[in-house]
């Protein structure tokens, strides 16, 4: 593996999107989210609280595999959301909210900080930050049945955690795009413009932006 690239963001924020266009336009190759489904998502919505360590220790071993699959891959890659944001977002937003237990949330932090430990860093974490607003538009746009129910407070929720998330990380270098404003889908100037900026910050080189 060269470079690898992770692009985080929240529901909806356009980060498949952003995977597929540095996949076509700079030749990395793409990882994207597992698709296979958790067998303990049946019992975690009906018991969030009992299950949400089993569900979670199973989505993190679904993307540590993932990132071992993309370290043994030839040449850049780029990465549909990382390891960090299962444990940083969504398993902390778990217990936050009570519905992870002191003492399984503990054991999973120990067991995700031990092995993210032994996993080299990103060359470049982009980070794709939507207001709630925006969030709920392209979710319902895009129409999948699975998302109908995430609701405002939820999305502000993740938004909050993932901006406490990213101003204390430290691995790598961190591109934050402020993507309210971007078309992804339909405009090229767009599109151009954050591979632009994604090539400058590989490479170390600034640009000033308007």
């Amino acid at each position: 593996m060269d470079k690898f690239i992770v692009i985080a963001g929240n529901i909806g924020a356009g980060k498949t999107t952003l995977v597929k266009i540095l996949s076509d336009r700079l030749g990395f190759s793409p990882f994207y989210e597992p698709h296979e489904e958790n067998p303990y998502l049946a019992d975690f919505y009906e018991d969030m609280e009992s299950w949400s360590f089993h569900s979670q220790v199973y989505f993190l071993t679904r993307r540590l595999k993932i990132h071992r699959e993309l370290l043994l891959a030839e040449g850049s890659v780029v990465q549909d959301r990382s390891v960090y944001e299962d444990a940083e977002i969504f398993a902390r937003n778990l217990y936050l909210q009570g519905d992870f237990s002191t003492r399984d949330y503990g054991v999973y932090q120990d067991l995700y900080h031990i092995l993210s430990s032994l996993l080299p860093p990103p060359n470049l974490m982009v980070y794709l930050r939507a207001s709630v607003d925006t969030l709920m538009h392209r979710i319902a746009k895009r129409g999948r049945e699975y998302e109908a129910g995430i609701s405002r407070n939820y999305l502000t929720r993740l938004n909050l955690l993932y901006e406490e998330w990213m101003n204390g990380f430290d691995k790598g270098p961190v591109l934050i795009i402020n993507s309210d404003d971007l078309d992804l889908v339909s405009s090229s100037e767009h599109v151009d413009q954050v591979v632009r900026w994604v090539q400058n910050k590989l490479t170390g080189r600034t640009e000033v932006r308007l």
